[in-house]
């Protein structure tokens, strides 16, 4: 009598992970054992740096500000807090955007 070999449904699982490890070096893209163990890892990474890709660049963001206001005289936390008493609500993508792109509306609005 044949061994059962799981089938259809096995087959197209392990297919599923191979496919999700091509690209890795090795062992990791052709054995499902491994490239099992390799593929979780990654979508673990996958997930917490999607996360993590938001701090970058709202840090990023906030290092740009900072400079474009310093330059004017004036330290991040002191134009932010003229921000908010004056108002004025663009946020620190645009900001950043607008500091590097037009230095002039930038002085235009760190003075207003």
């Amino acid at each position: 009598m044949p061994r059962a070999k799981r089938g259809f449904k096995a087959r197209r699982r392990r297919n599923r992970v191979l496919k999700a490890a091509s690209g890795f070096r090795g062992k990791r893209n052709s054995c499902h054992a491994v490239a099992n163990e390799a593929v979780q890892h990654a979508w673990m990474h996958m997930y917490r740096s999607r996360k993590v890709r938001k701090r970058d660049f709202r840090s990023l963001w906030i290092m740009r500000i900072n400079a474009a206001s310093r330059a004017l005289g004036q330290s991040y936390s002191k134009f932010i807090g003229k921000m908010n008493n004056a108002n004025i609500q663009i946020n620190r993508k645009m900001l950043a955007e607008i500091a590097i792109s037009d230095p002039v509306a930038f002085k235009a609005i760190a003075a207003g």
